[in-house]
């Protein structure tokens, strides 16, 4: 761990250009690591703010979601005035009003509401405003993939724009949203020296820094995990890492070059994409040797070195099935990346080929999908299996009901499939477990007098009794019940 220089600055002392190696190791399995204590000195205000030590100055936040506005809270609480922007005018009048449009996040509405009332939280639609009162920008704008699984940039696209137009001399410019390599340097610096009239590494200072924020966690995941910064150049690099300095309490690692921090990005994510497509391939061998998985994984998971993932019916969310195609749109050489994301995605058909066994064909048959979010307890459907399993449902003749406890009725209906009532009997022949919400292990099999086969594709209701005549299959588990009561002997 090297610090960036030997005098008594307290934001140098902050900067290392190497992850400490002195937290418990991860390896092994995932473990949870302990908040850092905020140690920040109250900080004065300065307009402009140049990066000096004991200064704070203003600090626009271009993208008030749910990784936007914990980010703005965190930056305000220590001591920054932050200008929230947000394309949604009802994003910015709940900010105005002091009020969270971000529900899972514990404590950020309370935050909110502090940093508002104490004048160091505002928002607003005009970024191009925001951008001429601010010493740093932070892009937080979606960049998701279009229809032929490329980036779209849009949305940064157009944030760049109005950002790029009100930038003003010394200006640091910070991209937060994960990009695809080399985008920092060569498709956004150039164009914020545009519009701006700005000299890159003068009087304007660009660098990537991605978050590394899990939804329901993220105000404790900025005091935990190191925050990496890279910047277009020696000067941009440091100018960034020491805003992170005051405004964070995590490690603040200085790598080399904005590519450095981008492509550590998507090696982060795509790495637990491969890791998943290896547990699923695993889970397929293991159904078929009937041995259960999960103890498999948790035997090998003891030897320090291993860390297999949790098998699934897939992988949702905005990050691990968006971002290895970052690295693919530049990099398509990259095999096992593409392979792993075929392997991940090849969950759905899996489960539907398993239920059309038992059943002997899909066609009229009722289905109840259980959870429709990508993820239990986070209520975004952004790359959810579910959508694409009750589309295949439908193609091969299902009719479709669903129910998630994160969504109303009419949010369920709306959004792709007719919505059933917790408790309510059901004619279902088949039900696909698409989450594992708690809820789920609730679930009474009286409700179904039909019911003949369950997929379980999280392993949620591994500890539900069903019935003798109901055929249960988990991802990577011995089929047990109904028609599938046999297995290949081991070895086969």
């Amino acid at each position: 761990m090297t610090h960036l220089d030997a005098h008594p600055d307290p934001l140098a002392a902050r900067i290392v250009r190497r992850p400490s190696r002195s937290g418990p190791s991860l390896l092994g399995g995932s473990i949870e690591l302990p908040p850092r204590p905020c140690t920040h000195e109250p900080a004065t205000w300065v307009s402009p703010w140049t990066g000096a030590a004991g200064t704070v100055g203003t600090v626009a936040v271009v993208g008030a979601g749910k990784m936007g506005l914990p980010l703005a809270v965190q930056f305000a609480s220590h001591g920054w005035r932050v200008v929230a922007v947000d394309v949604n005018p009802a994003v910015v009048a709940a900010i105005e009003a002091g009020r969270s449009h971000v529900t899972e996040e514990p404590g950020l509405d309370e935050f909110v509401a502090r940093e508002r009332a104490a004048g160091r939280l505002t928002a607003t639609t005009d970024g191009t405003a925001a951008a001429r009162s601010a010493d740093v920008v932070v892009f937080i704008v979606p960049v998701m993939l279009d229809d032929e699984q490329r980036p779209d940039y849009r949305h940064m696209d157009a944030a760049v724009e109005a950002i790029g137009r009100g930038l003003r001399p010394g200006a640091t410019a910070i991209f937060e949203t994960t990009l695809p390599v080399g985008d920092t340097r060569h498709r956004y610096a150039p164009r914020l020296a545009e519009l701006s009239g700005l000299s890159p590494e003068v009087d304007l200072f660009v660098a990537f820094s991605p978050e590394r924020l899990y939804s329901g966690a993220a105000l404790r995941n900025l005091a935990t995990y190191p925050k990496l910064v890279g910047g277009i150049g020696d000067a941009s690099g440091e100018r960034a890492a020491r805003f992170y300095a005051s405004v964070l309490d995590a490690e603040i690692v200085l790598l080399s070059s904005a590519e450095a921090a981008e492509f550590a990005k998507l090696a982060d994510t795509t790495y637990r994409d491969v890791n998943i497509a290896l547990a699923t391939e695993f889970a397929r061998y293991a159904e078929r040797i009937g041995v259960d998985i999960s103890e498999v994984i948790e035997a090998a998971n003891s030897q320090p070195y291993s860390h297999i993932h949790q098998p699934g019916i897939g992988v949702g969310g905005h990050c691990i099935p968006v971002y290895p195609h970052f690295l693919l749109a530049k990099a398509p050489e990259l095999e096992l990346v593409a392979l792993a994301r075929r392997v991940n995605d090849g969950g759905v058909g899996h489960a539907i080929r398993s239920i059309g066994r038992v059943l002997g064909g899909l066609d009229g048959e009722p289905v109840l999908v259980l959870g429709l979010t990508y993820r239990h307890g986070v209520k975004e459907l952004a790359y959810s299996r579910a959508l694409p399993l009750i589309e295949r449902l439908r193609f091969h003749g299902a009719t479709v009901a669903a129910y998630d406890p994160l969504l109303s009725p009419e949010e369920i209906e709306a959004c792709c499939a007719t919505p059933w009532r917790w408790g309510e009997p059901g004619p279902f022949r088949a039900i696909v477990v698409q989450t594992a919400d708690p809820q789920f292990r609730t679930l009474d099999p009286a409700w179904f007098p039909e019911l003949e086969v369950v997929y379980d594709g999280r392993n949620a209701l591994r500890d539900l009794a069903f019935p003798e005549a109901v055929t249960v299959l988990g991802v990577g588990l011995p089929a047990r019940g109904g028609r599938l009561r046999t297995v290949a002997p081991a070895g086969a």
